[in-house]
């Protein structure tokens, strides 16, 4: 995925269309000359309506249609016809989309499941004909309700990326490599903080043709949850991952202390994010030889870990291993 083309956040304006009038009509025949009311009822505005596709990486397709409007409800009409509905809009999203309100903020939903449909914005109901108001004391309405005017405001879709594995690392961890080496994804790789400034995806092959998502997220860092670097854009992707692997080079000069920062910037961001289960790999450890290894696994926090070289692809396979085992529970 072209990093100029992930677009993880959009304020969009939703408008909802208006349900239709009711119909003050009486029934006129031949040889019915005063019949009753026979008003139908106005049809329903359009709903703007949020679905999820499997097939979307981004919200791109939505940075330039900033307003969506829905159709309008048609009058009612005599002999009891009801007006027809508005046409309802859908808006096809990303998994792991999003929705609020975006004068309160308030949260109004997530798109997690392929063809998940959730109504935006609601539309206006339509008016009741005539003939709901015949009575025995009031035989011939002249009167029916007015259609409900849709509903319109700005809305904000967020992605939070939905993957298998999401890597948690300081900028230069080697996360963008070690990506582009175990799946066919090719994010920038550079020798300076923030070469990732958007996710990347890529598709790792495991064992007998079974595979799982693994995302780079841009790199954290300390002061991260205030919004400090790249903080909170960085942050609200990590919430979606099942497992996360943490990155922590070989050459840092405290391996333990560096992983107690990336997890505090989790905690401080959001508690839960502790209960997702952690892995670590100590990622350029074609420089270790097996004295080193062995020195630094004694301080290494007590969580299951391996040492790995992208570059070199070294302990690639035993991380592919401890990843599915730890997906699956197995």
């Amino acid at each position: 995925m072209a990093s100029d083309n992930f677009v993880d956040y959009v304020k969009i304006h939703c408008a909802s269309g208006n349900g239709g009038g009711g119909s003050t009509h009486f029934r006129r025949e031949k040889y019915i000359p005063k019949g009753g009311p026979d008003g139908g009822d106005g049809g329903r505005g359009g709903h703007v309506i949020l679905r999820g596709n499997k097939q979307l990486w981004t919200l791109l397709h939505l940075k330039f249609q900033k307003h969506i409007k829905a159709g309008h409800g048609a009058h009612g009409s005599g002999n009891l016809k009801t007006g027809a509905q508005g046409q309802d809009v859908y808006i096809d999203v990303p998994l792991g989309t999003l929705a609020k309100d975006a004068e309160t903020g308030q949260t109004l939903f997530e798109i997690t499941e392929d063809g998940e449909e959730r109504i935006i914005q609601k539309g206006g109901r339509g008016g009741l004909g005539n003939n709901n108001f015949k009575s025995a004391t009031n035989q011939t309405p002249r009167y029916a309700q007015p259609g409900e005017e849709g509903i319109e405001g700005w809305k904000i879709l967020e992605l939070k990326i939905l993957a298998d594995v999401g890597l948690v690392g300081f900028p230069n961890a080697g996360k963008s490599t070690l990506l582009s080496v175990v799946s066919a994804a090719k994010p920038e790789i550079g020798a300076y903080p923030f070469t990732t400034l958007r996710p990347n995806l890529g598709i790792v092959s495991y064992r007998d043709f079974r595979s799982f998502v693994m995302a780079d997220i841009p790199g954290i860092i300390e002061g991260a949850h205030t919004g400090k670097g790249l903080g909170l854009r960085f942050l609200r992707h990590i919430e979606r991952n099942s497992l996360l692997l943490f990155l922590v080079p070989a050459d840092a000069d405290d391996l333990h202390n560096e992983y107690k920062i990336l997890l505090n910037e989790l905690k401080q961001y959001n508690p839960e994010l502790l209960h997702k289960e952690r892995l670590l790999a100590i990622t350029k450890s074609d420089m270790l030889d097996e004295e080193l290894k062995n020195a630094l696994s004694k301080d290494l926090p007590a969580i299951p870990f391996v040492f790995i070289s992208s570059v070199a692809e070294q302990g690639l396979d035993e991380l592919k291993d401890l990843i599915w085992k730890h997906l699956n529970n197995d």
